[in-house]
């Protein structure tokens, strides 16, 4: 048998020899430790690790591409960018799921011409694939071709969109409380979308959604139902299904169905003028509501036999209201529903007229001008007491030997003509 081999040993003074227990720090170079030559950690001390990185690790590291994963709807365009700090004089390849190559470099490979080269540097390789199917997702793989080559992967994820929801079920000319369901459905989503019901504004609660996967393998069928008695007021309501898909962003996809409901007619009577007198023409208005919408009316008054009359027309007219008109009215509305009677008490008041809104307008303006005209004597009375009571004063003032002004208060009135002083005397009237 030939002799052992001296690695193993070579290999154990190595690392035993070398100086404090040293270790490699993160640039490669040795580092010395506080271990002395021989010691043993002990045994009940938990002993890490260490990743050993020398300057050829940290700059392989470098040389590892990076990449994306995207997500893109079908139909739409995706941009596949891959890049490397550290080229090493090698070019960038990319390689669909297939493991065909696309692009090397900026060299096209493979003849799609849905795929196009975005940018080529030897840093980046970056490609666009447009009007993506279902078909193109899968793991993107770019690869560098250094020593050993190195690669990143990019899951691309295709969004299947979902179809335009279908209702059905509906039976047309529902009668008042009748009961309905109605069944929507809609194709082609990936992942599963949500079905909605709502009508108007109002959210309708909805079986769950149901899933069923296409024949494709790839996308899917989701359904829905909603069961609901119908009113009156539902006559002409719009019941919406819509569907909710990350590939619409927010669009609206819904699909709608209106419904129609048969109801039994209502009725009310309506005066026209609202407080009719004696003399006057009135018309009594019966308005008639319902689906179909009443086809007769027939009029009468209570302690009348027979009716009055029955015919198409709602209006039930007097030419000229006497006394003897007043009572009790009813119109009954007929449709093929059924029929409805609304009543009226007639009361005909006595010809004198009724303050109108015109005679109580022309009484405010009268109001007014008796305010203003008022007001005008009020001052007239003011101003003529004023002017009496400084009628007829007079200033006396010396012309000689005196420039002041004669004072009112000391003015002398004289009704006989004034004091006598001689001719130098001066009269002053204010």
């Amino acid at each position: 048998m030939g002799a052992p081999s001296a690695l193993p040993l070579l290999l154990l003074f190595a690392c035993c020899w070398a100086p404090g227990g040293a270790n490699l720090s993160q640039d490669g170079y040795w580092q010395e430790q506080d271990l002395e030559l021989g010691t043993l950690a002990p045994l009940d001390e938990p002993i890490s690790s260490t990743v050993w990185s020398s300057p050829d690790m940290l700059a392989s590291q470098d040389s590892q591409p990076w990449t994306s994963d995207e997500t893109v709807v079908a139909g739409g365009t995706v941009v596949l960018k891959c890049q490397v700090k550290d080229h090493e004089d090698s070019s960038l390849q990319w390689s669909n799921p297939a493991q065909q190559t696309l692009y090397f470099g900026e060299k096209r490979a493979l003849r799609d011409n849905r795929i196009q080269l975005v940018s080529s540097t030897p840093h980046e390789l970056s490609i666009s694939i447009s009007n993506v199917a279902l078909a193109d997702e899968g793991e993107y793989t770019c690869s560098i071709f250094t020593m050993p080559v190195r690669t990143a992967k990019s899951l691309v994820t295709v969004l299947g969109i979902p179809q335009k929801p279908i209702i059905t079920g509906y039976k047309s000319s529902l009668r008042e409380k009748d009961t309905m369901t109605l069944n929507c459905h809609s194709s082609g989503s990936k992942p599963a979308a949500q079905l909605t019901w709502r009508k108007g504004d109002q959210e309708l609660h909805g079986e769950p959604t149901r899933i069923q996967e296409d024949s494709n393998g790839k996308t899917f069928t989701v359904s829905s139902s909603v069961t609901l008695q119908v009113t009156r007021e539902d006559d002409g309501a719009d019941i919406v299904c819509s569907v909710n898909h990350e590939s619409l962003k927010g669009a609206d996809r819904s699909t709608s169905q209106h419904i129609e409901v048969l109801y039994t007619p209502t009725a009310m009577i309506r005066p026209d003028p609202p407080h009719p007198r004696e003399g006057q023409k009135l018309s009594l208005h019966c308005e008639g509501r319902g689906n179909p919408v009443p086809q007769k009316y027939l009029w009468m008054k209570e302690g009348s036999d027979p009716p009055l009359k029955t015919t198409q027309e709602s209006a039930l007219i007097f030419p000229f209201l006497n006394k003897s008109d007043s009572g009790i009215y009813g119109c009954t509305a007929i449709s093929n529903m059924g029929s409805y009677t609304a009543y009226f008490t007639l009361n005909v008041n006595d010809p004198s007229p009724v303050p109108s809104s015109t005679s109580t307008y022309h009484a405010i303006i009268g109001g007014i001008v008796a305010f203003i005209v008022f007001l005008l004597l009020i001052l007239l009375i003011f101003l003529g007491h004023y002017l009496i009571r400084h009628k007829g004063t007079y200033l006396t003032h010396e012309a000689k030997g005196s420039d002041d002004a004669p004072d009112a208060d000391t003015a002398i009135i004289n009704a006989e003509g004034g004091q006598s002083g001689g001719d130098d005397k001066k009269e002053y009237f204010i």
